[in-house]
């Protein structure tokens, strides 16, 4: 599979699906959170834990929105895969933090993940086998400022991989451009349709392999008037392709 056959979206275009996919198929985040979450714990898996997740030290930078979730998903199938995973997270759940992913914390703390809070100040990563980016998706505006910008730095400066889930956090998912702190992933899985900042010069530095992960979202959903997308079986081989 390669990028030329699947089309690449802006970020508008994928609140436009995902509007879809909720409002008028009955797809609920909830679904499309536990298909992302569980590929990207597959990836991370796959391409960074040689194939065996047991004993490895995975940690999961969880913001507090869609993105933010997906990782706690990633962190609970690693988890139950024997990994000795560790959530540091943006902000707290009571207010500040989206319902969905707050749904996924309360997962989290009912199988014993450990969840810290992290303060700018405190932004500092313990020694890991791999890091998931699940800080910002497709739905940043402006740089990256607080925590997440402390973590995208200590990310940054640790030895172990990262893996990024849809976009790197920094990254403008429709340009590419980047503003203020940007992470330098090893990998990115991105979800659905890969978004057209990916393909960019500006952010080839930051995206490293370029992957594509099935959420389940029908053909006939991209065909919509609003959308006009002619999107074929994509996933007729791999749920996840790689695409650059």
């Amino acid at each position: 599979m390669t990028d030329t056959t699947v089309p690449y979206v802006s970020a508008d275009q994928m609140r436009e699906v995902d509007r879809l996919a909720v409002d008028e198929f009955g797809i609920t985040l909830l679904q499309m959170m536990e298909n992302a979450g569980r590929a990207l714990a597959r990836l991370g898996r796959e391409r960074f834990l040689a194939g065996d997740a047991r004993r490895k030290r995975v940690l999961v930078l969880a913001g507090s929105g869609g993105n933010g979730g997906g990782g706690m998903v990633c962190a609970r199938h690693l988890h139950n895969w024997g990994a000795d995973v560790r959530v540091l997270a943006t902000a707290p759940p009571d207010g500040q933090m989206g319902e969905v992913p707050r749904h996924q914390l309360r997962i989290l703390d009912a199988i014993g993940v450990v969840t810290t809070i992290v303060a700018p100040e405190d932004a500092r990563l313990p020694e890991a086998d791999l890091i998931v980016d699940a800080l910002v998706g497709y739905s940043l505006r402006g740089a990256p400022a607080g925590a997440t910008a402390a973590l995208v730095r200590a990310a940054n400066e640790h030895r172990a991989p990262t893996l990024a889930l849809d976009v790197p956090t920094g990254v403008d998912p429709t340009t590419g451009e980047a503003a203020g702190d940007v992470v330098r992933a090893d990998a990115t899985l991105t979800l659905a349709l890969p978004k057209t900042g990916l393909r960019t010069a500006a952010a080839a530095e930051y995206v490293g392999e370029l992957y594509l992960a099935d959420i389940s979202i029908p053909a006939e959903l991209y065909a919509r008037p609003s959308l006009g997308l002619d999107v074929g079986p994509v996933f007729a081989t791999d749920d996840i392709v790689r695409l650059g």
